[in-house]
């Protein structure tokens, strides 16, 4: 009878505690004016970077957190502090993100969504964030092992954070009847971004390879908030770009001219073969190589990236990361011809760099795909190293 009386009062107050939490986690919530929660398959780091220089030079106190390849914490005054984790990642540090936001008194909180699991990114939009401004950047085949296994499946998992009695933003074209729909349940309303306000003309001064797309969806956030295009555009082209945004390196080395692209953040085979047909329609090259920098705990995403670049014309295609050896059997079941494929196996940066230069002809362009991980960022800041432009 004791144990079970004891067993009851810890059970009652534990309940007593996760309510006072969740009333004081709301209260939280209402002492921050704005809050904007961007989630979407790809560009959600560069969007939510490019909101958060935009809000800061109109003048409003934000406080962005990033996920994307490394977290971070973006101050008002764009100061960064990089998040570390003692274990993995876990949703339940945006609450204490929330925490410190209230009590600093921000204007807005501009927090990139950390959830995959479907029923997690629900949790995080309407218990822990519930937007005042909703983004979606666009809806891709990546991550399928938790979303998949169809782009249908994905669509629903993201339209989870379509928030309640508030505004979606969206750069997503081919499900907009889903986010429509789900923006009618939840009395929202949706603004779809027009790519036709981004003039090229807009797009000079970036220091990387920005997407129009996600300026023109930060653009529209910005305008809804009062900040000028100019100010805010301004403000985007001087912010500093999340670690993985595609870069381009040319290299000249042992009389071999070599142009690297670093598109190791956009993993998706969608994101991947538009970067593809983009940069060889601009480059003048003699060959091109695709590298896939491969995770073990990431197998869906190697199919998935060789599969649809069996169907591109590739010279070469070199392998390298983890698993190297299943990563070449995919490739040669996939139509790939073995004397076309480099495995590298060393994760040692200066090893790839140098085992690549010995095989690869002069004038040609290199592409990476896959993953930051298992060596990637290492090998791409070797090449940003070795680069001449």
């Amino acid at each position: 009878m004791v144990n079970l009386i004891f067993i009851v009062l810890i059970t009652v107050s534990l309940l007593v505690y996760g309510v006072l939490e969740y009333q004081r986690h709301q209260f939280y919530l209402r002492k921050i004016p704005i809050r904007i929660h961007v989630n979407g398959t790809r560009g959600k780091s560069s969007v939510t970077r490019l909101v958060g220089a935009g809000l800061r030079a109109g003048g409003l106190k934000t406080l962005t957190k990033v996920t994307g390849t490394f977290p971070r914490l973006v101050s008002s005054d764009g100061t960064e502090v990089a998040i570390h984790r003692k274990a993995g990642a876990n949703i339940l540090e945006q609450l204490d993100i929330v925490k410190y936001c209230a009590k600093n008194n921000y204007d807005v909180l501009l927090i990139e969504c950390m959830a995959l699991q479907p029923i997690y990114q629900k949790i995080t939009e309407h218990q822990m964030i519930k937007a005042t401004h909703g983004v979606i950047t666009n809806i891709r085949l990546d991550h399928l092992d938790v979303m998949g296994p169809r782009l249908e499946n994905v669509a629903e998992a993201i339209s989870n954070t379509v928030p309640k009695n508030s505004k979606l933003y969206t750069a997503e074209d081919r499900f907009g009847g889903l986010l429509t729909e789900k923006s009618k349940k939840r009395n929202s309303e949706i603004y779809f971004s027009d790519l036709g306000q981004v003039s090229q003309q807009d797009m000079k001064g970036f220091t990387y390879l920005e997407h129009a797309s996600n300026v023109a969806l930060a653009l529209d956030i910005c305008e809804d908030l009062g900040v000028d295009k100019t100010v805010a555009l301004e403000a985007m082209k001087k912010s500093v770009p999340d670690e993985g945004v595609l870069r381009k390196y040319e290299i000249d080395v042992s009389q071999k001219k070599i142009v690297y692209y670093n598109g190791l953040a956009a993993n998706d085979i969608e994101s991947s073969i538009m970067i593809w047909k983009n940069i060889s329609s601009i480059e003048d090259f003699d060959a091109g190589y695709l590298l896939l920098n491969g995770r073990k705990d990431r197998k869906d995403r190697t199919i998935s990236l060789l599969s649809g670049f069996s169907s591109v014309a590739l010279d070469g295609l070199i392998i390298c990361g983890d698993n190297v050896e299943l990563s070449r059997s995919i490739a040669l079941k996939h139509g790939f011809l073995e004397d076309k494929v480099h495995v590298i196996s060393s994760y040692d940066p200066e090893v790839r760099f140098n085992q690549i230069m010995e095989f690869i002809a002069s004038n040609s362009m290199i592409f990476s795909v896959g993953n930051m991980g298992a060596g990637g960022a290492e090998m791409s800041e070797y090449f940003a190293q070795k680069r001449t432009l």
